[in-house]
């Protein structure tokens, strides 16, 4: 029979940490109890175990240690000095333990609660702060910590645990996911206001084919509904600039770089022109979408609703 080496035997120093750990994070709290009124007796009764429990608890400690913690006399013990170095760090390992409690509880309260929340460069001027201003009517002491970025930059972060939810575009169709469509958004082709088309108040996509187009970065959700539109218009853009959020792309276009597809701006931009695209249904689709299966907190869960409930009044007319 083949034996295994000695090397072989010993765990890893990285399996040997992760192993000390599981054996000492439950004794930690018996242990302070103990070290903090120096008898097992009146630890136990604090921490409601049997006087028993807890000594065996302690001698195991030491055991698994290999190190004298206390110098015993009857129930009555003192810690050693190798005891009095463990407990120092033990209390600080406690109450950062007691601090997380209390934050996870406190960003789970149904009324003072946190919901961690993302959404488009574009939805940031007006359509969140509306959104959060109403829900706030009704949950003033709801906390909100706010991610603003692109489509795919959110969805990693919802599926990392990062957010709970986001305001996305287009609406994600992933297992992982659960999405709901809330809105949609008419794009316009902007043209500065010299531009040959500018007079016109409708255009068709394929009227623009020659031009060149400034754009959002591959990954937007805008531009790859861009790109699937300007296909389906029977040409694919030529691209004088790549950015990464809207109002930018308005700047220059007006400057005579070229032209965009873009959603209505929040405030009217001097220098360009907005033209409604007819002959295609150039919307983009705006939902809210969540981990599937990942437990809501209160505060989370009343946001949710709150978003499903506006359904087809997210953004302003």
């Amino acid at each position: 029979m083949a034996h295994k080496s000695s090397s072989e035997s010993r765990l890893s120093p990285s399996s040997y940490e992760q192993d000390i750990t599981h054996l000492l994070a439950p004794r930690l709290a018996y242990f302070e109890a103990v070290a903090r009124h120096e008898h097992v007796t009146r630890a136990a009764h604090e921490l409601a175990v049997p006087q028993s429990t807890l000594s065996r608890a302690m001698v195991r400690l030491e055991a698994d240690l290999g190190v004298a913690l206390f110098a015993r006399n009857g129930r009555t013990v003192a810690l050693t000095p190798a005891g009095r170095t463990f407990l120092t760090t033990v209390e600080r390992a406690l109450a950062e333990v007691e601090r997380a409690a209390d934050s996870v509880r406190a960003d789970a309260d149904p009324t003072s609660g946190k919901v961690n929340f993302g959404f488009l460069h574009t939805m940031g001027s007006e359509t969140v702060p509306a959104l959060i201003r109403a829900f706030r009517a009704d949950h003033p002491r709801v906390r909100f910590q706010l991610v603003q970025n692109y489509g795919e930059a959110m969805l990693a972060r919802l599926r990392s645990g990062e957010l709970d939810l986001c305001l996305t575009s287009p609406v994600p169709d992933a297992p992982d996911l659960v999405a709901r469509r809330l809105d949609e958004q008419r794009l316009r082709l902007v043209v500065p206001d010299d531009h040959r088309l500018a007079s016109r108040k409708r255009v068709r996509l394929s009227e623009a084919a020659d031009e060149t187009f400034v754009t959002l970065e591959p990954g937007y959700g805008l531009r790859r509904i861009t790109d699937d539109l300007c296909e389906e218009a029977g040409f694919k853009p030529r691209i004088a600039f790549e950015g990464e959020e809207a109002e930018t792309l308005r700047g220059l276009v007006a400057a005579g770089l070229g032209v965009a597809l873009l959603p209505p701006p929040a405030v009217a931009r001097p220098g360009v022109v907005e033209l409604s695209v007819t002959g295609q249904r150039a919307v983009r689709e705006i939902g809210v979408a969540w981990l599937d299966g990942h437990p809501d907190t209160p505060p989370v869960a009343a946001f949710k609703e709150f978003l499903l409930s506006r359904r087809g009044h997210l953004l302003p007319d």
